[in-house]
């Protein structure tokens, strides 16, 4: 009888143990979960709000035929800094990456466009553009038809 009694109390004990590793194993996982789902949404709501207070306008979009580059001007009119290096322009629906100049307030040395400045980016083409859109990091963009 001592030893029947042994085996079920032992055999709870060792269910008991079991149980509890497999809740602290589910629990870890979940709450690892959850963490990464609210860290994701706390992403969402920022890079949102980043772009609501984001706003660039192109001022002129200039083709010089002679030179056979196409200038264009555009002004942070937002409440964002913005990356200079991930503004992306498009003439005529075409990526375009090779400027032959860029800068910011006339320096050409900074990668920062805050609020209020001018960034001026010149770009070779064969011929004169129709469309030239130009796209900040955020992905808020403007378009001129020339």
């Amino acid at each position: 009888m001592f030893r029947l009694g042994f085996s079920v109390s032992g055999s709870a004990a060792i269910i008991f143990v079991g149980i509890f590793l497999a809740f602290s194993t589910a629990y870890t996982a979940s709450a690892n979960g959850f963490e990464r789902v609210n860290d994701a949404r706390s992403a969402v709501d920022d890079e949102a709000l980043e772009r609501q207070n984001t706003a660039i306008t192109i001022i002129n979009a200039t083709y010089d035929a002679d030179a056979g580059t196409l200038s264009v001007n555009v002004t942070n009119e937002g409440a964002s800094e913005l990356s200079v290096g991930a503004v992306d322009l498009l003439v005529d629906n075409t990526y375009r990456a090779n400027f032959t100049a860029r800068s910011v307030a006339g320096d050409s040395t900074t990668d920062l466009w805050l609020p209020g400045e001018q960034l001026h980016l010149e770009v070779s083409v064969s011929s004169q553009p129709t469309r030239v859109k130009v796209v900040s990091g955020p992905g808020v963009a403007d378009v001129e038809v020339l």
